[in-house]
Parts: C-alpha cells; structure tokens; sequence
C-alpha cells in the first residue's frame, strides 16, 4: 500500500471541520488538528454519516498545500447570518451523467437536507453562457448563498458584480473563478490538479519501469483541469523518466466515447503504444473498450487515469487499468462547514484543498468501497 494512500485513510472523516476550515495559518489550529486526527473516535467517523459518506469516503484537506489566507464575513463586507435561515443556490455545469458530477451534485443535495438548509439548484448542461445565466437565476429565486462548481474559471465577472452588490457570498467547489479570494469569492474547495497529474506520472513510471511510449488522453481544451493535470504530469516524467518518450496527445474531451474513439486511432498510428495516460476514468474506461476490440489484453498497454470511479477501480481488478488517482467529489460537507463557518463570522481559509487517495493492484479490491 502506497504511502500517501495509508495517510488518507488514517485522516478518515473530517475530525471537527471547523478548527480545520479557521485560521490554518494559525499554530493552534495546527495542534488543535494534529491532536483530533491522532485521537479519533467513532462519534468523530461519525461526522459525515448524514450525507451516506463512509470513514473512507469523505474529503480530507490538506493543511499545508491549502495555505494561511482567511476571509471571514466582516471582511467581505457581509453581515454574519445563520446558514440554516438562508436560501442556497447550487450551480452544477455538467449534465449529472458520469459518476463524478451525479456524486458531486448528491453529496451538495445530502449535506443540504441533513442541515435542514432550503436549496435551489441548477444544470448548465456544458454550456458556460447558460451557467452564468443560471446563477443569476438563483440568485433572482433568492438565493442569499451561492455554491458553484464552475464549468470555466474565467468569464464570470457579471455574476460576481451583482454577487457583490447583492451581498450574497461565492463558494467555489472542484474548479476556482478567477477572482479576489475574500472580494469576489469566500473560497474554493478541490483538488492540487497539477499534483495529480505529477502522482498519475509517477505511477505510470512505476508501471513502466521507466521506459516506454506514452500516450496521453487530454480533458476539455481550455479548461484549467486538462492544463493542469498536464503540465503536472509532463513536468515529473522530464525530471524522473527520461526513458518515457510522450508520443501522442489528443483531447477525449473527459468522455468514454471519446476516449474510446482517441484510442481506436491512437492503435492504428501507434500500435506499440506502452502506456495511456488518461486525465478522467471516463475517458480511461473508453481506452480499455478500444484495446479490447483492438484485440490487447489485460496489461498489454499500461493504463493510468484519474477521478476514482467505481468502474474504473473495478478495472484494476481486472488487470485492465494499472492505477487511479482519486479526485473526490464529495464536496458537500465542507462546502456547508464553509458556509456556516463564515456565517458564524469566523475565519474560513480562501483555498481548501482536499487530499486524494490512490487506487493500485495492491488496494482496488479492498478499497473498491471508496470508489464512488
């Protein structure tokens, strides 16, 4: 078992988020996490059971990687509220038809009920236009809190004008907006993406022994998570595995279809092909489905890929995916710590950043309960 894997399952469920969202800067809080992290009960496990997350399943931040930034509500010009008495808008900006974004909006719908919290919600469908029309929308339904998982980070200033003006505070959950932490925004929520794509580089490494021809299945054009699960990726095989030559790139825009489609070419143009590098279970899933029909077998071709999906863990198993680095989208429990948090008018750090656990031959069969 891998190392970073045995920490985040001895981090578990978030022990007393609060003193994990205040001040991270802070020495005290430091102790005061350290201390509830080696001390943990089952009342502490507990703690995410209201949205159905097991130990295993909840995010788990990273207090060093997230940063000392703060912004509480006297900051950002706002007047402390209770959550439960405030409206909250959820803008989704992908169709709830992968296992990512039906677990994302879940979690954001499971956390809202067990607060008793009254939430509005919205699907941009993959159209940005149509996203910031949706948060307007919320917030013309009176939506008073905004929790967003944008679909681009930039583009966004109308909404965040009228956010502003109207005193309602910004959320940002697995992609950030550019902005002014703690002006346009109280924080973002997710993933080191550059950090995954050094960890899927560095099991692709170990799958290779350090030589090979290596293929990679880019996300979305344009957008921040293929840039940088890229630019991560590139940057450690350069400096680790100059055997590794990257012998092809083509966006599978984060679907199964269109890894699959990428990958039908990527064998006829490369038929020795050692490795995949694919930057979404999806998009990995859709590879196995193209190296099957392409008559490979299990192992033929070196498959690594990201997010954590049942399926995709499942392929491990099966010999077919060599290894996953988790993306966990189970956002909902610290978003609304988040928000109740600055509400309270306390100190909520600007970038949350969650850890990741991964997923090899040695842990998928165990650890296939985690996957979502």
């Amino acid at each position: 078992m891998n190392e970073h894997h045995t920490h985040h399952t001895g981090a578990g469920a978030l022990p007393r988020p609060r003193r994990i969202l205040l001040a991270t800067a802070a020495v005290g809080a430091a102790l005061a996490l350290a201390a509830t992290g080696c001390a943990r009960g089952e009342d502490d496990a507990a703690g995410n059971t209201a949205t159905g997350d097991t130990e295993g399943q909840a995010q788990v931040l990273d207090e060093a990687a997230s940063g000392g930034d703060t912004c509480n509500a006297g900051d950002h010009g706002i007047e402390p509220f209770e959550l439960t008495e405030r409206k909250v808008g959820f803008s989704q900006s992908e169709a709830e038809s992968n296992p990512f974004r039906i677990t994302e909006t879940q979690s954001i719908k499971d956390e809202a009920a067990a607060r008793g919290i009254d939430l509005i919600t919205s699907n941009a469908q993959s159209d940005f236009s149509q996203q910031i029309s949706d948060v307007q929308d919320l917030m013309s339904q009176g939506a008073e809190v905004l929790i967003i998982a944008p679909l681009n980070s930039d583009g966004w200033k109308p909404v965040l004008d009228q956010a502003r003006a109207d005193a309602v505070p910004i959320i940002t959950v697995d992609r950030p907006i550019n902005g002014t932490a703690c002006e346009d925004y109280v924080t973002f929520i997710g993933s080191d993406f550059v950090e995954q794509g050094r960890r899927a580089a560095d099991q692709m490494i170990d799958a290779l022994g350090g030589e090979g021809e290596v293929a990679i299945l880019l996300g979305a054009p344009g957008n921040n998570v293929t840039t940088d699960r890229t630019s991560g990726f590139l940057e450690r095989i350069e400096a680790e595995a100059p055997g590794i030559e990257i012998v092809f790139q083509q966006s599978g825009d984060f679907t199964r279809e269109g890894g699959q489609s990428v990958t039908e070419q990527l064998v006829q143009s490369q038929p020795d092909i050692s490795g995949i590098y694919a930057q979404n279970d999806e998009m990995g899933i859709g590879a196995v489905t193209a190296l099957n029909g392409a008559g490979k077998a299990p192992g033929d071709v070196e498959i690594v890929t990201v997010d954590g999906t049942r399926a995709a863990v499942e392929y491990i198993v099966d010999g077919w995916i060599s290894a996953v680095v988790e993306s966990n989208p189970r956002f909902g429990p610290l978003a609304f710590e988040a928000a109740s948090a600055f509400g309270a008018g306390e100190d909520v750090g600007t970038q949350l950043i969650i850890t990741d656990r991964e997923y090899d031959a040695e842990n998928a069969e165990e650890e296939l309960p985690h996957a979502y």
